[in-house]
């Protein structure tokens, strides 16, 4: 009980650290470069990244429009940010790809395997 009070008596020390994490967020959404990934803070509505071999990744607007992102390889190391939702996901090896949707790291799809995401809108 100690320490849940200790933790709360201090609401001063972790406000600067989530206000001084405000601004970056709002800094790095209207940015459009792909450097948003050196920031975990940033909650994008997704993330790719390849873990594994070379895959094809086909990420497209989920709207009656079908806007299409991305549509190739993505070589091992890559790292994609998009800051738009809804969109859809199809890797030919999902097994390759560690995705984040909304911040919340997706569980690992089969190696050799199609792998398909939906990113929902986030509302407000």
């Amino acid at each position: 009980m100690a320490l849940v009070n200790a933790l709360t008596g201090e609401p001063e020390q972790k406000g600067p650290s989530s206000s001084a994490s405000r601004p970056a967020a709002e800094d790095t959404g209207g940015d459009p470069s792909p450097e948003t990934a050196s920031s975990p803070t940033v909650a994008l509505p997704l993330v790719i990244r390849v873990t594994g071999p070379a895959t094809y990744v086909v990420v497209r607007v989920a709207d009656t429009g079908g806007k299409v992102l991305t549509q190739g390889t993505l070589n091992q190391g890559e790292t994609r940010n998009y800051r738009e939702a809804p969109l859809q996901v199809v890797a030919y090896n999902g097994g390759a790809l560690q995705v984040v949707i909304h911040g919340k790291v997706q569980p690992q799809k089969p190696d050799g395997q199609r792998g398909e995401w939906f990113v929902k809108a986030r509302r407000g």
